[in-house]
């Protein structure tokens, strides 16, 4: 796998060029005012009605209709939910893209899953955080930077590999690393990490570990702290050297529980669900089941949304966070802002 650094990157290929952001969530807040002090000419483009306009109007960026963003920008970048895409794309994007200009995105699902077509004409790379925006805009800040992986569809005019480079340089992503990938490789990764482990995987052993212990009539608190509250603590460990490092700073009662128990509860039956769950992701059965829930509008996702905000974790968490202001300040997401 080809690795590039802040060397590898030449900036002044987007001099003269203006990079249209489509979406200001996460993501697109932190790649429009990243590459705007980076010195980039950035337009965002968003619904008039939206909550965002005026958040990134705020910011001191320009604000214009997806339509008319796209048709004057030379890169379009689009940061909309994966499921909002191919609709977006096609009745505002697409009429602006002439052969030579370049379409972006951060994640492949709706390349790989061939939601979105562009003409051949159409230079067509990926940059993709490996970390939420939040963080993407918060290392900027700080004069760091997250690892990025870039990806090329299709090359048209034969630069979009250093026209990648210069946008993950503009995003701060070659202060730290990028590496090369391929969309279908990025897009079929992405999906079984948040799926089985990130989410999926994380979310489903703290409500386990809770439950458990709370049904064999152990306190919520105490259940919240051992099973939410502290993931953070281990993880951080794990982030910053791998689980060697995290082995080597908690008590050898610990490693000793961990090497002899983990095994136990992420047991066979656990990986053969997880090797399911890559065949669907594989075959685009999740992709097309995903898709086919946003077209009747979201009715069981709503549903599991509601259902998972009555789970008495929530609530128990709420009111102990509420003992602990430091967690409040420096947050990474505030609402109002981005």
């Amino acid at each position: 796998m080809k690795v590039y650094y802040d060397k590898d990157a030449d900036l002044s290929l987007l001099d003269g060029k203006t990079v249209a952001v489509i979406g200001y969530g996460s993501q697109g807040h932190a790649h429009a005012n990243n590459l705007n002090d980076s010195g980039v000419n950035v337009i965002v483009g968003l619904r008039k009605d939206g909550s965002s306009w005026k958040k990134a109007e705020a910011a001191g960026l320009k604000v214009m209709e997806p339509a008319a963003a796209a048709e004057q920008a030379d890169i379009v970048m689009i940061l909309v939910p994966d499921e909002l895409g191919a609709e977006i794309y096609n009745r505002d994007i697409a009429p602006g893209m002439k052969a030579g200009k370049s379409l972006a995105f951060a994640h492949g699902f709706n390349i790989h899953f061939e939601q979105i077509v562009p003409d051949p004409g159409v230079n067509v790379f990926m940059v993709a955080p490996k970390g939420p925006g939040h963080l993407v805009r918060s290392e900027y800040e700080a004069g760091r930077g997250v690892p990025c992986l870039i990806a090329i569809h299709q090359d048209p005019s034969g630069n979009s590999r250093d026209i990648a480079l210069a946008y993950a340089k503009g995003i701060g992503g070659t202060r730290a690393a990028v590496l090369e990938t391929t969309f279908k490789e990025e897009t079929e990764t992405d999906l079984f990490g948040e799926q089985s482990v990130l989410c999926g995987g994380i979310t489903e052993l703290i409500r386990a570990g809770y439950e458990t212990l709370v049904d064999a009539g152990y306190s919520p608190e105490m259940a919240y702290f051992e099973c939410l509250h502290e993931v953070k603590l281990i993880v951080d460990l794990i982030y910053e050297g791998g689980i060697a490092n995290m082995r080597y700073s908690v008590s050898n009662t610990a490693e000793y529980g961990d090497m002899t128990r983990g095994k136990r509860v992420i047991g066979e039956e656990a990986r053969k669900a997880m090797k399911e769950i890559l065949g669907e992701i594989q075959s685009g059965k999740f992709a097309e089941e995903w898709m086919t829930e946003h077209r009747v509008g979201s009715p069981h996702f709503g549903e599991l949304r509601k259902e998972a905000e009555k789970h008495p974790i929530e609530a128990v968490g709420q009111k102990l966070r509420s003992m602990m202001p430091w967690l409040s300040s420096g947050r990474l997401v505030d609402r109002s802002k981005n």
